[in-house]
């Protein structure tokens, strides 16, 4: 069985108000994830392995990243995968710590980035800085295209703006969505136009069209991270098995995008079965310990 609730931002400080049940002793796995593809892609891949071949039921909650952070620390919720660090959920991670327990990288080698399309010369856009140059500014009107108000990495772009100077310059970070920005970029690919948006690895978008990252000087948006698995407290006394499985879980950063396309292209349920159908020997050594 499952359960798609969305919940807002307003819901970061408990999901009861929803009619989430605590997730302790209830003999469900409860996963939370948000609205991010390689979320969506690896919280499905564990919610197929754990109710397809562990048996266990399970539910799964979608929600804005600091309202599953706070379920996952108030017992709400038993995992997510996806606590992007050092940098990027730093915030959420530090105020919650204390109640989790984390189960290390279900990939690595993660980045952010601010990203443009090849096509862009890169002696008139390689660099953040390059920004600052009315020609730039002009050809980009003046704006940067972000994703939700909620993502760390929106923060770290608000910050990026403003030690970049950029917000003095009269540059707009527009505040959108994962969807609205990819939704831009595929615009602007189509005509040809330069564009800058928010970016991430892993991501589909990478796959799909020739993109870059502009350097980042004064290293704003961190450097390399990694997305890990971060479990309540008290989830491994009463699912050992499925606690043992997700610290064994590990999927190589190339696969991870080849998942989300797919799952982009179909839809995410279906890209976790096929994923799972073709990595026996890789799950296999997740839920068993087995090489």
């Amino acid at each position: 069985m499952k359960r798609f609730a969305a919940i807002g931002v307003a819901c970061a400080l408990g999901l009861s108000a929803l009619g989430t049940a605590h997730a302790e002793d209830n003999d469900v796995v409860e996963i939370g994830y948000f609205n991010w593809s390689d979320a969506l892609f690896t919280s499905h891949v564990a919610e197929y392995i754990i109710r397809e071949k562990m048996g266990h039921e399970v539910e799964m909650t979608k929600a804005d990243p600091a309202a599953v952070y706070q379920a996952v620390a108030s017992g709400d919720l038993d995992f997510h995968t996806d606590a992007w660090l050092p940098d990027t959920h730093s915030d959420y991670f530090e105020r919650t710590a204390g109640d989790v327990v984390n189960l290390g990288p279900v990939y690595s080698r993660a980045s952010l980035g601010w990203v443009v399309p090849d096509y862009v010369p890169e002696d008139t856009l390689n660099s953040i800085e390059d920004l600052k140059s009315e020609e730039v500014m002009e050809m980009l009107d003046g704006e940067v295209i972000g994703i939700g108000p909620g993502a760390g990495l929106t923060r770290l772009s608000k910050k990026a703006m403003d030690e970049y100077g950029l917000n003095d310059m009269g540059y707009n970070l527009v505040i959108s969505s994962g969807s609205g920005m990819t939704a831009a970029l595929k615009r602007a690919i189509s005509k040809e136009e330069p564009i800058v948006v928010t970016g991430w690895k892993p991501h589909w978008k990478f796959g799909r069209w020739d993109l870059r990252y502009i350097e980042d000087p004064k290293g704003t948006l961190g450097s390399i991270e990694r997305a890990d698995i971060v479990a309540r407290t008290g989830f491994y006394r009463e699912f050992p098995d499925v606690y043992e499985m997700l610290d064994r879980m590990s999927i190589p950063l190339d696969q991870v995008q080849k998942g989300m396309d797919k799952g982009e292209q179909t839809d995410y349920e279906q890209a976790a079965e096929w994923y799972v159908n073709n990595h026996e020997d890789r799950v296999n050594h997740w839920i068993t310990g087995e090489m």
